[in-house]
């Protein structure tokens, strides 16, 4: 079956993500994207819907309150960023409760789960072909980061090089050098893939911008990045496996 979903925030950003998910997956079907719930009633109305990812705290009416007053509902996904909502969720019937930053993997748990009770309750809106068991989730090409009051979007191919001062890192890309707050290793954790290295206790460097490598010495560009006595071994075995000499 495709499960025809709407979702409904007032973060454009989040509502973004949403999307994003969704035209991952070939099960699913976004009919609209809502900034509020007076405006996904309307939908609702006009709309054949069987899935709804709802965000909670909303201006006007919250998640909750929009339940309250709806007549026929379609199954729900809430999403929040704030845990201590998760009892009133399900006590709302909720197929699951997704806590942003959203991540792939639990996003799939969870239409997937959607999809399963919609199918023991026979309510296919259109044929669809069969859905391919679940595989790993797609590699995340981008992450937000928030800096100078505001969030941030940052394609990781557009990295050169990141650069850590204590509590804060410094994420130089072609176009600009951005500061938040988050460590090295959180870092690293958003990173993991293989086209950065950490090189330095201070240098994380994206490896398909290096430009040369001069004893213990990386450049990109007119930037000259130590290589840190712990980082040389795992460095030196990369340029290793990619030396065609």
């Amino acid at each position: 079956m495709t499960v025809r979903c709407i979702a409904v925030d007032d973060e454009p950003l989040a509502l973004d993500i949403i999307e994003s998910y969704i035209s991952k997956l070939p099960f699913l079907k976004l009919v609209r994207t809502c900034s509020s719930a007076t405006e996904a009633m309307q939908v609702l109305q006009e709309e054949q819907v069987d899935l709804m990812f709802l965000d909670i705290e909303m201006p006007e009416l919250t998640g909750i309150q929009f339940l309250n007053i709806l007549k026929h509902q379609p199954l729900i996904i809430f999403t929040t960023a704030y845990p201590d909502y998760a009892l009133e969720g399900f006590n709302q019937d909720a197929v699951d409760y997704l806590l942003k930053p959203i991540p792939f993997d639990r996003f799939l748990k969870a239409v997937t789960k959607a999809q399963e009770r919609l199918q023991r309750n026979g309510r296919a809106t259109e044929p669809a072909q069969p859905i391919p068991a679940p595989q790993a989730a797609p590699v995340q090409d981008f992450m937000f980061v928030k800096a100078d009051y505001k969030t941030i979007r940052v394609d990781f191919r557009d990295i050169l090089w990141i650069e850590g001062l204590k509590d804060y890192i410094i994420i130089q890309t072609k176009d600009q050098k951005i500061i938040t707050l988050l460590s090295m290793n959180k870092m690293m954790e958003k990173l993991q893939d293989s086209k950065f290295l950490r090189v330095h206790r201070s240098f994380i460097v994206s490896l398909q911008k290096i430009d040369s490598i001069e004893k213990s010495r990386i450049r990109i560009g007119n930037k000259e990045i130590p290589i840190g006595e712990v980082y040389k071994e795992q460095f030196l075995k990369w340029v290793e496996e990619n030396n065609i000499q």
